[in-house]
């Protein structure tokens, strides 16, 4: 859920992250500003008469390497858009130092205002599930996927 009062702005994220140096207990801060915003996650963000359109950028990871921006949704006013992928990143950009640490994500975003219990008792009206095998092995089967 989101919390009770979120501050105001174009772009406002909540951001939850469970940990397994923290034993996955769940810490969450909230961020907002402008549309620019949201490339702290790696997403461009644009409005095109009313649309929100979502694009991911290219990151950081060391797999699966995305080459260049791929969109996501576009969201009309009130939809909301549901996006799940994994990563593997490394520590250090040295061969010699073979640490692995992994993330998966889950972003639920919305073009308008959003209640608290808004991503809870709505269902999203768009899916998009990049999560890949991190290894590089068979694609994870498909749940649903596309726009």
């Amino acid at each position: 859920m989101l919390p009770p009062s979120m501050p105001a702005g174009d772009v406002v994220i909540h951001d939850v992250l469970a940990d397994e140096a923290a034993r996955y207990v769940p810490h969450d801060g909230v961020v907002s500003g402008g549309l620019d915003q949201a490339r702290e996650l790696d997403l461009w963000l644009s409005v095109e008469s009313g649309t929100l359109v979502v694009d991911r950028l290219p990151g950081w990871a060391a797999y699966p390497r995305q080459s260049g921006p791929a969109r996501l949704f576009a969201l009309k006013l009130g939809e909301i858009g549901r996006y799940r992928a994994n990563f593997r990143f490394t520590f250090t950009t040295c061969a010699c130092n073979p640490s692995w640490y992994y993330e998966d994500w889950l972003m639920l975003i919305a073009n308008g205002e959003m209640k608290s219990d808004g991503f809870v008792s709505h269902e999203s009206d768009h899916h998009v599930d990049h999560r890949v095998h991190l290894y590089g092995g068979a694609r994870r089967p498909s749940r649903g996927h596309g726009t």
